[in-house]
């Protein structure tokens, strides 16, 4: 016959802890409590407070900060939660002196600490490089898409929200003809749905009246948002989002975040520029003068243009950043040039030209006759065109013909453009230095975003507005940063020092609490 233990939740029991033993050396929690302490210079929230003469007493940035801290370490950014965990967790408790902030006073110190939470992230830096953390030679930049809060059903150009809006009120006058043909004088359901629609009319006629369109690069319209308007529509690998991109420069020695900021952006090509520049102030910052003049710089297909590249020739830096199409031109990879050798059978020396009447011979005998001169891409040349109806017929086209082509043309040049900068990097690129160099990218800045948003848990930013959000980028950037800071004190002989001296005060205190009761 079975015989189970008892159990009995009706009973008292008395758990003593001492709150100073719960931050153990070598942890999350203790590098945490260390930086805040003894790193962070907190001066620069007393100007926010105005209570020395009267008012309630606020609680310590410092407390603050490693609460949110430690919250954002576990994933937890919602300030209701992080306020329960201050109320149920006693690593929240120990870490916070049992502070217990409730919810309003945690969101509102985080959406506050806009221009503090660039001092937080200086401070973080600089005790990464007082610990060798920071290499200084070569570093990567990239960014990751991150969902915003707001959703992408509110976003549209002005002309199609107000098409919206229309067919919002051409919804409310069908619901009142319907209702009216029931002879519904007294629905409450009805009337929280008209309700409704008129509020959602209401919010679209206010962000049309107080806002302009938003233009991109080319004066084309972009799609505003109606929650938060600073947000974008973005593609990813998971289909399209409403959100921002969190941009990060990461040195290569450890994975030290030195920079990061979140745009509003799907475009990172023309952000290169302003991360360089904020990248080389961190490192003046930190004792890393000289920025990165004459340092190894890499980042992806996405910041390839000719300005970016002529950007890093004029600031002396050593980029490498590859085109689209780098991989075609790769011997290594032979199925990205499988239908580039197709369509590239019959090149220019497979016709021939007759100079006396000016046109050129296809290898079956077709003419391709002269279509004046273009400047292509300032390429200055001759073009020369063949008949729609002699390629149609011609049992070689899909040989000859490039993709969607209807007619075979050929472009001879005469005056060849001026060596662009691009082209210098697409040449850096192919050399096997190159490729070595743009190999390592993975390696230094992917890892970073895996553990934001895979181990940390931000798979969506809670506030809105771009200073908001930037906020909670650069706080889950100091928490990364504090990772590598924790690692390091590890295998430190101050973390074997913290060790030693966290036992021994544990055995003093058993022994002090043996000899009270022994004592009794």
């Amino acid at each position: 016959m079975a015989n189970y233990k008892n159990d009995n939740n009706e009973q008292g029991i008395f758990l003593s802890i001492s709150l100073d033993e719960q931050i153990i050396p070598g942890t999350i929690e203790h590098a945490i409590y260390d930086i805040v302490e003894n790193h962070i210079d907190t001066s620069v929230f007393d100007d926010k407070y105005k209570n020395d003469e009267s008012g309630r007493k606020a609680y310590s940035p410092k407390t603050m900060i490693k609460i949110i801290l430690l919250a954002y370490t576990k994933g937890i950014f919602k300030s209701r939660r992080i306020e329960e965990a201050c109320r149920r967790n006693v690593q929240f408790m120990a870490i916070s002196g049992n502070a217990q902030p409730d919810h309003s006073t945690i969101a509102a110190f985080v959406s506050g600490m806009q221009d503090e939470v660039e001092n937080i992230f200086s401070d973080i830096l600089f005790r990464c490089a007082q610990l060798d953390l920071i290499g200084g030679e070569m570093f990567a930049l990239d960014g990751s898409k991150i969902s915003s809060n707001a959703s992408k059903e509110w976003s549209g150009t002005f002309k199609e929200l107000q098409r919206k809006r229309d067919k919002l009120s051409n919804v409310i006058k069908d619901l009142i003809r319907r209702h009216k043909e029931n002879d519904l004088l007294n629905n409450d359901d009805f009337i929280m749905k008209k309700k409704k629609y008129e509020e959602k009319i209401k919010k679209i006629d206010e962000f049309l009246e107080e806002n302009e369109p938003k233009k991109g690069s080319r004066s084309r319209e972009l799609k505003s948002n109606i929650t938060d308007n600073e947000s974008a529509k973005m593609k990813t690998s998971h289909g399209v989002i409403q959100g921002y991109n969190g941009l990060a420069v990461v040195d290569d020695k450890k994975q030290v975040i030195v920079c990061a900021e979140a745009f509003g952006t799907s475009g990172e090509g023309k952000l290169l520029s302003t991360m360089i520049e904020k990248s080389e102030v961190q490192l003046e910052a930190v004792g890393l003068p000289g920025g990165l003049e004459d340092k190894k710089f890499i980042a992806d297909t996405g910041y390839f243009s000719e300005d970016n590249c002529k950007y890093l020739e004029e600031k002396n830096i050593d980029g490498y950043i590859p085109d689209q199409f780098f991989r075609k031109r790769d011997p290594r990879f032979p199925d990205e040039n499988s239908r580039r050798e197709k369509r590239g059978l019959y090149k220019q020396n497979k016709f021939k030209y007759d100079e006396k009447k000016n046109y050129y011979t296809c290898p079956v005998g077709k003419i391709l006759r002269s279509d004046g001169t273009r400047n292509n891409h300032g390429y200055i040349g001759r073009y020369y065109r063949a008949g729609k109806e002699d390629c149609y017929y011609c049992h070689l086209k899909n040989e000859c013909l490039q993709k969607n082509a209807k007619a075979r043309s050929l472009f001879i040049i005469d005056i060849p453009k001026p060596r662009t900068y691009s082209e210098m990097m697409m040449n850096k690129i192919d050399t096997p230095h190159g490729r070595d160099m743009y190999s390592k990218r993975m390696g230094i800045v992917e890892p970073v975003f895996a553990n934001i948003k895979t181990h940390k848990g931000l798979n969506g930013f809670t506030l809105r507005g771009k200073p908001k959000v930037n906020i909670q980028w650069l706080l889950f950037c100091c928490i990364h940063n504090i990772g590598k800071i924790a690692r390091k004190m590890k295998g430190s002989f101050d973390f074997l020092l913290n060790i030693f001296r966290f036992s021994l005060f544990r055995f003093q205190n058993r022994e002090f609490r043996i000899l009270f009761s022994i004592s009794e």
